[in-house]
């Protein structure tokens, strides 16, 4: 018996051995990949080496000296760093940390001549491992871009040909006056809640912003690539929204409001301000103060949100006197409203609110001015926002000769014009196109608003259906363009075709 188990398991190995064989190469193989993945998962950070990021482009003046900040990161830990210019000399001012694995390395560089400059950065990690990233410095015989970090206490200008950035939320502070020159771009930095960055213009500040047709006043996003003589911005489109904050425009004239007790109040707080800056108030009882001028400017891609519900306008006016000039104003995609009006007597003509967020004029407190001829270009909110007083004093307001385009693929109004059963305005020959099943006039019984050649671009079968109620005697169908668009030639709307066949 034991003899034929032997023969047996002789003839058995005999047959399958080179089976058996190939079977434990094959674990062998496995077992060593194994292994092999393990110490590739330990080592890989390793043998990826550093990574060296480059800020964006800076600015410096010819023989000046400017630090450019890199960041890096070294899983092998930091070793060393190089740095070469071209345009000019560099040395490291600040190094990484030995061991390191990441940080940041300051760069200090000074400017030869006029033209492009740059700064490389190398970083070795102690592998022997290296990366590097390069700095675009521009050279300038003149500083052109300018940071602005304070509040605005006595007159200042800013200079045609060139870009100013705002670092936070900036006052013109009462008593002084900001006078910004045609050409002029501005730009806020990005920021949201308290930091969001705003030009305000507190009670008693004036802002004398006169810019030209052939050189608006750009109001922009510190991420816009756009400079000064550049209508069209070269890398955002015209629907980016949110970006930075807006301009807000703050005088004494009188204000309907109340307070939470339900009484009388001459002054609040603007909002998208912060309480506890007291630039923010608004409100008085000097219909005609005077803010200043503004006219031809353009507010672009703002409207951060500060708070829940809470955004900036693109321009805000509370409490604006009639003294004050604002004519050709455009305001593309902001994240909240194009323009709104809180009280005030201020009168606004040559509007271009074009692809906003929300509401395309939105007005509140009784303001008592004038808002004639405006394009509202395709809103995502209301055309028209029209809230009645807030408090017992009551005033009326007229928006005038006016074009609106309702829809478009991308975005489309709530309703055709909406107010309050309290609102106080006077609605005259306005032309509304594009309009969508469901897009309606409200409140039309509100006896305190005046229909006055209201022409929606429906078929006259069809008008009653675009009511909410009795159709009133202003409100008509067909019609033609309200507005006059010989005057909105230098828009960004109008040269990028927002506005043609209007």
């Amino acid at each position: 018996m034991q003899s034929d188990w032997l023969t047996f398991a002789s003839e058995f190995f005999t047959k399958n051995y080179n089976k058996m064989k190939k079977i434990l190469m094959y674990a062998l193989v496995a077992s060593m990949a194994i292994f092999t993945s393990c110490k590739k998962d330990d080592d890989n950070d390793v043998k990826q080496g550093p990574k060296v990021s480059a800020p964006a482009a800076s600015e410096a003046l010819v023989n000046a000296t400017v630090d450019v900040e890199f960041s890096f990161t070294a899983a092998g830990g930091f070793a060393s760093s190089a740095v070469t210019a071209s345009n000019g000399t560099a040395t490291v001012k600040t190094d990484g940390t030995a061991d390191a694995a990441s940080g940041t390395i300051i760069v200090s560089f000074t400017g030869s001549a006029a033209g492009a400059g740059s700064v490389t950065l190398s970083v070795t990690d102690k592998a022997g491992l290296a990366d590097d990233a390069t700095a675009v410095v521009n050279v300038v015989a003149e500083q052109t871009t300018f940071r602005i970090n304070s509040n605005i206490t006595e007159d200042a200008t800013w200079e045609t040909g060139k870009i100013y950035i705002l670092e936070s939320r900036i006052a013109v502070e009462p008593g002084a006056t900001l006078t910004i020159q045609p050409g002029v771009v501005v730009k806020g930095e990005a920021g949201t809640g308290a930091n969001a960055t705003v030009l305000l213009v507190a009670r008693g500040g004036k802002l004398m912003a006169e810019g030209t047709a052939d050189a608006p006043i750009i109001f922009t996003t510190i991420a816009d690539e756009i400079i000064p003589g550049q209508i069209e911005s070269p890398n955002l489109e015209s629907d980016v929204n949110g970006l930075w904050g807006g301009v807000i425009v703050l005088g004494s004239a009188k204000i309907s409001a109340s307070n939470e007790s339900g009484e009388d109040v001459v002054e609040v707080q603007i909002e998208g301000i912060p309480t506890s800056d007291p630039n923010g108030l608004y409100g008085g009882t000097n219909d005609a103060d005077n803010s200043g001028v503004i006219k031809y400017i353009s507010i672009r891609h703002g409207g951060t949100n500060i708070g829940s519900g809470n955004e900036i306008n693109g321009l805000t006016l509370g409490g604006v006197g009639s003294g004050t000039v604002i004519e050709n104003v455009e305001v593309v995609a902001n994240q909240d409203d194009g323009i709104e009006w809180f009280g005030g007597t201020v009168n606004v003509k040559n509007i271009v609110v074009w692809n906003v967020g929300d509401d395309g004029l939105d007005t509140d407190q009784s303001w008592s001015g004038t808002a004639d001829n405006f394009y509202v270009v395709t809103v995502a909110g209301h055309n028209f926002e029209l809230d009645g007083p807030e408090g017992s004093y009551q005033a009326g307001h007229t928006i005038k000769n006016g074009t609106v385009v309702a829809s478009n693929a991308d975005r489309s109004a709530e309703d055709l014009i909406n107010v309050d059963e309290n609102s106080i305005v006077t609605l005259q020959n306005i032309y509304i196109t594009s309009i969508l099943e469901g897009m309606k006039i409200n409140r039309v019984t509100a006896v305190g608003v005046v229909f006055d050649n209201i022409m929606l671009d429906v078929p006259a079968a069809d008008l009653a259906n675009y009511v909410n109620g009795a159709v009133p005697a202003g409100v008509v169908a067909g019609g033609s363009t309200g507005a006059d668009s010989s005057v909105f030639g230098w828009t960004w709307a109008s040269k990028a075709g927002g506005l043609t066949g209007l």
